[in-house]
């Protein structure tokens, strides 16, 4: 649909990394997501369906949703559909959060949001979240954002592999 990607190539939307408690814990790069309510405050995260996290995220009772530092800092490791055996995780400094969520230490905001509801829409699974626990810099910091993110990174079609490269 040519139309409504030249449409989407001018938007500046931060893509954020989604975490889900494990054993193992398990963790995707997610383009699409966004806050879908002021009062109460809600948020929805769309998994995609080819992502090996997306197990763990529709088990999970919380979930973690980061912004990405500018350079991409973990984001690499996180992009794929994964399922190859390569732990995610691996030197990535972070810790659990709320509901056991891991928490990345390089994130400059994030938040732990308990799942409220989850729903099939195509190739992604859409969760709603109810944040409970916030951690947010008091000015703005440089984030991450599909723009940053080569054509085959973040937003691609569910199940293709890509790279995420930042681009000044």
């Amino acid at each position: 649909m040519g139309d409504f990607d030249t449409f989407a190539a001018l938007l500046v939307q931060p893509v954020y990394m989604v975490t889900a408690p494990g054993p193992p814990p398990a963790g995707c790069l997610v383009g699409f997501a966004g806050q879908c309510s002021v009062d109460p405050v809600r948020f929805v995260v769309w998994i995609p369906k080819a992502d090996r996290a997306h197990d763990a995220a529709l088990a999970a009772d919380a979930l973690g949703v980061h912004l990405l530092p500018y350079g991409h800092g973990p984001a690499t490791q996180f992009d794929g559909p994964g399922g190859d055996g390569t732990d995610r995780f691996a030197g990535v400094e972070w810790y659990h959060g709320p509901y056991g969520v891991p928490v990345l230490a390089q994130a400059p905001a994030w938040f732990v949001g308990r799942v409220l509801d989850c729903v099939d829409w195509g190739d992604h699974t859409g969760l709603l979240l109810a944040p409970v626990a916030v951690e947010a810099p008091s000015a703005g910091a440089a984030v991450l954002s599909h723009r940053d993110v080569d054509e085959a990174g973040a937003g691609r079609p569910a199940g293709a592999r890509g790279s995420v490269g930042g681009r000044p």
